[in-house]
């Protein structure tokens, strides 16, 4: 693995994008960021606040922005889960390896529990999930490099998963 290798982490919420992507940019030795996370730094709100102040519009052009810029630099990088349905971003991810984290709406619907933190939580969670899925996996589908199913593994598990899978590519 080089110290140049590019890794989108994609999924739906609650996949694991962030966790999973931290602990594998660090046993690659690859810098990570979080896209949701440095737009909210950058912006001073949380992703619920840019939405409600200035439209999701506004909110997917930053979001285009920020995980194209990071998609272009060597690293490991978490995508917003909406962020594969815009052109560029969709264009940038096919330059680099894309790892979707698989991930089922009752294990998502778990592990988000009552997270106020999320733009998804605008309604209600289950349903505003199946509508994200059904609308995004195809597009996960055509995506990604490698898959992983989420929903009964441990982190440490993805991550030798990928790792592997990463391996193997490198042949």
């Amino acid at each position: 693995m080089t110290s140049g290798h590019r890794i989108a982490v994609i999924g739906a919420p609650g996949a694991g994008k962030t966790t999973v992507g931290h602990a594998l940019a660090g046993r690659l030795g690859l810098p990570f960021l979080d896209v949701d996370a440095a737009i909210e730094a950058e912006q001073g709100q949380l992703i619920r606040e840019i939405f409600a102040d200035s439209g999701e519009a506004h909110f997917r052009a930053l979001e285009r922005d920020a995980t194209v810029a990071a998609l272009a630099e060597p690293g490991v990088v978490a995508v917003g889960s909406g962020a594969v349905l815009t052109s560029e971003v969709a264009e940038a991810l096919r330059d680099v390896t894309v790892v979707w984290l698989q991930v089922s709406v009752a294990q998502a619907s778990r592990r988000l529990g009552l997270n106020q933190a999320g733009v998804l939580v605008l309604g209600n969670l289950r349903a505003t999930l199946i509508k994200q899925l059904t609308e995004r996996t195809p597009v996960y589908q055509n995506l990604a490099t490698i898959s992983v199913d989420t929903d009964h593994a441990e982190v440490a598990a993805i991550v030798e998963q990928v790792m592997a899978e990463l391996k193997e590519d490198d042949r």
